[in-house]
């Protein structure tokens, strides 16, 4: 009786470490296995093995602990299905605002810009789109995806100055960049002038 109690005690601290950073996961997971299914999958064990291992747990940052094991199911996931990664589904109702629902034109133009950055992000190499989906999308520090991805906070910010230097040089002048990204490009011009 003893271990059931400690079992639904974990299980709920459990709940309480990951369940409020699923999407993150799901997202961390869309963006590295580059399908949905298989994104689902891959969260689906990635929680399985962290239920497994939750005893290794020491309540620091359920986040970035979750995001650590999405990441490496996800490449885990990868290696074994290299040769059979699936077309890219865009659930472009995400990208679309109410207030450009009567006006096909701005939303075929956003489509279209959403298309293209996201077609820029997926050529980039796994390494440098991690670290610019935790840094810009999952809005993760430095320090937090050091930790995730297992390197150093410098190597970290090389790689996502790298990400983004790529990234703006893949897509034309006439494609708007998502307001965090943009600011993230400006600041980092401003900081390579004035070094």
């Amino acid at each position: 009786m003893g271990n059931q109690i400690e079992h639904e005690l974990k299980a709920v601290t459990f709940e309480e470490a990951f369940m409020p950073h699923m999407d993150a996961a799901y997202n961390v997971a869309r963006w590295l296995t580059r399908n949905d299914m298989d994104a689902q999958d891959v969260v689906q064990e990635a929680l399985l093995r962290a239920l497994k291992f939750f005893h290794r747990f020491h309540g620091d940052d359920g986040r970035a602990w979750l995001l650590k094991i999405v990441r490496n199911t996800s490449y885990t996931w990868l290696k074994q299905n290299r040769g059979k990664e699936l077309p890219i589904d865009l659930d472009e109702d995400i990208y679309l605002k109410e207030t450009d629902a009567h006006n096909p034109e701005a939303n075929l133009l956003k489509k279209d810009q959403k298309q293209k950055i996201f077609e820029a992000m997926q050529k980039l190499p796994h390494k440098l789109r991690e670290v610019l989906i935790l840094r810009e999308f999952e809005e993760i520090s430095y320090k937090e995806i050091a930790a995730i991805a297992g390197i150093p906070v410098g190597t970290v910010m090389s790689r996502l100055a790298r990400a983004r230097r790529k990234l703006l040089a893949s897509i034309s002048d006439d494609v708007a960049l998502p307001a965090r990204l943009a600011h993230a490009f400006r600041q980092q011009r401003t900081e390579q002038l004035c070094a």
